[in-house]
């Protein structure tokens, strides 16, 4: 599947190599999928765990939070465990060892009908996608030139965040797909059930692409070198400055995950009736899948904001100023998104979501950061592990929000918690290395 950006008279310049343009391909589809299967949960869990438990159920609400909190810990686990593996064994591995997991997963996940399945494909889905991305942003990293290497990740990230997009349209398409499976096997599925077989199957066939992906050069030369200490956590906490970038690297991300898992994901559970938002403009369809639109709007806007701060990124020739830009625009929107959508209508809603996405959409910049501030032989496990910490931090960033909505109210408590995050992310951003024209070719010791 070719993508467009890589046609015109200055492309041979900037992937003079097919090679690397397959690669970057693969990536962007795997990250495509990765997203899709990543936010597929919170588009189809209450009318997955209705069709599980009943439509009356009391603990949706909480069994969804405790389903999707499940997930999020099985990514800090892979993140870990792919990280140090693709600084020991290789990258390629683990993109598409992560790929064929978490596809599996989203197949289980079509035929599962109580609760502990259900969490413990979660929990598998979560390890699996924990490993796609910071392989792929490793690979472009260490394949493409200093200057233009930042082309290779937007590609990979904007493209990958349409993912959501896709999954919430295959969910309000169910039922068309349904009846493909239903002709040729006899069976009924439910629309949620065939959103988690397109993703499984999407993975699947991705796999097939694999053949002419190559291995990093340097992680090769890397590997050969007896002496070098390889995927090694310890060193990431046993240096003072080390320890400080990789807690920066973490901290930048996190505003981009309280703007997604708190005030998008809980949008039809707390902020649509806490706003009085008008929603009588919807189908009774659509009013059931406030999440899933919530989701598509956000994630259009994250795309459209990648792309904007990949280019803003090359052009000022400066990763922290554009990081810097985008917190600001996050706070204010943030501030608008809380005290400016009081009796608003739904429309007006979702073009919030939408705003509120582009302003996160610095999150190719953060990876992109991540994977240039350390050496080749631990730059896996800090661009595998790091993303993963930031999603994995929707469990405190979302705990702390429900903690402090008991005392002061939602809309106070989402204000506090994202003053907090955002402005840990502006300190992170001092203490991270400018890395635009950084060599990647060096070690750490």
């Amino acid at each position: 599947m070719p993508f467009p950006i890589f046609a015109g008279p200055n492309m041979n310049a900037l992937f003079p190599d097919r090679r690397t343009a397959l690669l970057i391909t693969v990536a962007a589809l795997g990250y495509f999928v990765d997203i899709y299967d990543l936010v597929l949960f919170n588009v189809v869990k209450r009318e997955s765990l209705e069709f599980i438990l009943g439509a009356d159920h009391p603990r949706i609400k909480d069994i969804g939070i405790d389903l999707f909190n499940w997930q999020m810990m099985g990514m800090l686990v892979g993140g870990i465990l792919w990280g140090v593996w693709g600084d020991k064994k290789g990258r390629i591995t683990v993109l598409f060892g992560s790929i064929l997991l978490y596809s599996l997963a989203n197949v289980a996940n079509a035929f599962t009908f109580d609760i502990t399945s259900y969490a413990i494909v979660r929990f598998i889905a979560g390890v699996g996608l924990a490993g796609e991305l910071g392989a792929g942003i490793t690979l472009i990293t260490e394949t493409m030139p200093a200057g233009k290497r930042g082309y290779g990740t937007m590609i990979v990230v904007t493209f990958g965040a349409l993912g959501a997009v896709f999954a919430d349209e295959v969910v309000r398409q169910g039922q068309v797909l349904g009846q493909v499976y239903t002709h040729f096997t006899g069976d009924v599925l439910m629309d949620w059930q065939v959103a988690y077989l397109v993703g499984g199957l999407m993975g699947l066939l991705l796999l097939v692409m694999r053949v002419g992906a190559f291995e990093s050069g340097l992680f090769e030369r890397t590997r050969k070198a007896d002496t070098v200490r390889k995927g090694d956590l310890r060193m990431l906490f046993n240096d003072r400055d080390r320890l400080l970038r990789y807690l920066g690297c973490i901290l930048i991300g996190v505003p981009v995950w309280y703007v997604i898992g708190v005030l998008v994901n809980l949008s039809q559970d707390v902020f649509v009736p806490q706003f009085g938002i008008d929603t009588s403009s919807l189908s009774p369809e659509d009013q059931k899948r406030i999440n899933g639109l919530a989701i598509r709007y956000a994630y259009i806007g994250l795309s459209l904001g990648d792309l904007l701060s990949g280019i803003l990124s090359q052009i000022v020739r400066s990763r922290k100023k554009v990081i810097y830009g985008y917190l600001v625009a996050n706070l204010a929107l943030t501030l608008v998104f809380l005290f400016g959508l009081q009796g608003a209508t739904i429309d007006t809603y979702l073009w919030m979501c939408l705003a509120l996405g582009t302003a996160t959409g610095y999150w190719v910049i953060f990876v992109t950061v991540a994977s240039e501030q350390f050496g080749t032989n631990i730059r896996s496990t800090v661009a595998t592990t790091t993303p993963n910490f930031v999603r994995g931090a929707v469990l405190p960033v979302t705990n702390a929000f429900k903690f402090l909505a008991m005392p002061l109210g939602n809309v106070t408590s989402a204000l506090v918690v994202g003053v907090v995050c955002i402005g840990a992310a502006f300190w992170a951003t001092t203490r991270v290395h400018e890395t635009f024209h950084k060599d990647m070719d060096f070690v750490e010791e």
